[in-house]
């Protein structure tokens, strides 16, 4: 099977030169055809999704992008959809993750970009999401008016399919133009949103563009950041960091790194009636893409005093990690991610024959690994695809002091605890570092207008221009009514 990948509706079709990746997955091959553009090509394309922008994108309102979205999200919902079939059918066979996983990850995700969503996106950050139209009253006195980017560069990971949607539709909502660079992980799914959207509305479709270059290739990642008003940009923290180096001063810079994500189990959740459903949601939260997401769980914190004890909570969880195992069996692995996991549980097993508050539950084929223990005195993340700690703990305030060196690196925690438990215990995470508190099972499925690691998604891509108070009555003067 042969896919071409990227949208590049600024260039002839015959000017542009295509490079071959290979994929297989089960000895189903794919050969996706990914630009390979000249700096004179991305010139052009930089020049043009800027022209358009300011001539073409400008004069949407904001209501008319929220639609425009919305629409092309409805479609790829639609099972029966072009691009939702291909999705279904090819996204496998890039990303090496189950079929059905995908399908579930695909329509969880598609549910955050629906028009109420969004509608709520825009309210969270905006308040008033008309002063994307034009300049409207503050309570301070005067007027605002939010302006997008003329030009916004995204530089996409590859470990979840769908992530380019965030930002996508992040930089349509503030009127931006954009130029997105794809992961030759994966390097399809931009594309088809970026054709969808042209499709439903062709106006748009010199407006963005998605293309594609060899990771490392500085000149062309500099040609970009030097035109952009904003780049945003998901990787490790190493690229992240040299990246930043490469972006002008006066270019907005939005990193998006490596991040740990954890859940805390309060004794209260750990009774016959609710114990399994906790294991099957913390379960599905380790499975889904393999723990591949910034707010994948390493460990779950459990607390003494349940009817269930943490120990057996961890055979719980260990037996629903086997159910999903069957249905959604993992990703075949790297040779470095085999031996990563095989070298961290190698060290755990090691260390039973001096601790006999611990154990490892693994399944043979080494699909999944679960360790329980009581409380560390230091704390190691897991290497993900599938392994996670239980902790038995008395009291969450025991956590703390091993999170701590962690703090710039925390993101998402889940929460399985009463009410007043739950704000108790959200009070105590923000402030060692957490920016998101989620349910258990819903950690990887954030809602529309989170704080993307505390931090806004919509006001941080525009620049606010104020109208101070006195310029209208200033202005007054020079009315042709003035008596």
């Amino acid at each position: 099977m042969i896919e071409r990948a990227g949208f590049i509706p600024q260039l002839a079709e015959d000017e542009v030169i295509y490079e071959t990746i290979n994929f297989e997955n089960k000895g189903v091959s794919l050969n996706v055809e990914v630009p390979a553009l000249t700096a004179v090509q991305i010139g052009h394309i930089i020049e043009k999704v800027k022209k358009t922008r300011n001539e073409v994108l400008t004069k949407f309102t904001v209501a008319d992008m929220v639609a425009i979205v919305d629409e092309v999200v409805h479609r790829l919902l639609d099972r029966n959809n072009a691009y939702r079939k291909k999705a279904e059918k090819l996204l496998p066979i890039v990303t090496g993750y189950d079929a059905e996983m995908i399908r579930l990850g695909l329509t969880s995700s598609l549910k955050t970009f629906r028009k109420p969503q969004l509608l709520k996106f825009l309210v969270e950050d905006f308040g008033n999401p008309m002063l994307l139209d034009e300049f409207q009253p503050v309570t301070k006195g005067g007027y605002v008016k939010a302006i997008g980017p003329q030009l916004m560069t995204h530089i996409w990971a590859g470990n979840v399919p769908g992530l380019p949607l965030w930002s996508l539709v992040s930089s349509l909502l503030v009127k931006g133009g954009s130029v997105g660079k794809v992961s030759s992980s994966e390097p399809l799914f931009a594309g088809w949103v970026a054709q969808m959207l042209a499709e439903v509305e062709p106006k748009l479709k010199d407006c963005l563009a998605i293309v594609w270059w060899r990771g490392g290739d500085e000149e062309k990642e500099v040609q970009l950041f030097e035109a952009s008003d904003v780049v945003l940009a998901y990787g490790g923290n190493t690229s992240l960091s040299a990246m930043k180096s490469r972006v002008p001063v006066t270019t907005r810079f939005l990193p998006y790194g490596h991040k740990m994500a954890f859940s805390l189990i309060a004794s209260e959740s750990l009774n016959a009636r609710n114990a399994k459903e906790t294991a099957h949601r913390a379960a599905f939260d380790v499975i889904n893409y393999d723990q591949q997401a910034c707010f994948s769980p390493h460990a779950f914190f459990v607390q003494r005093g349940g009817s269930i004890s943490p120990k057996d909570f961890s055979e719980y969880i260990a037996c629903e990690l086997d159910k999903f195992d069957k249905r959604h069996p993992r990703k075949e692995l790297s040779f470095e991610e085999e031996a990563s996991i095989a070298s961290w549980k190698q060290k755990e097993e090691i260390s039973l024959f001096s601790r006999l508050d611990k154990a490892v539950l693994s399944k043979e084929s080494g699909s999944w690994t679960v360790i329980y223990e009581q409380l560390p005195d230091s704390f190691t993340p897991s290497p993900l695809n599938r392994t996670v700690r239980i902790i038995e703990v008395d009291d969450f305030e025991q956590v703390i002091p091993i999170l701590i060196p962690y703090r710039k690196y925390l993101q998402t925690a889940g929460i399985a605890a009463h009410p007043k438990e739950m704000f108790k215990l959200s009070s105590m995470l923000a402030e060692v570092g957490v920016t998101r508190i989620a349910s258990i099972g819903k950690m990887t499925s954030p809602q529309a207008g989170w704080h993307h690691d505390g931090t806004s998604n919509l006001l941080d891509l525009v620049r606010v221009v104020d109208i101070e108070h006195d310029v209208e009555y200033y202005a007054d003067k020079f009315s042709p009514y003035r008596s």
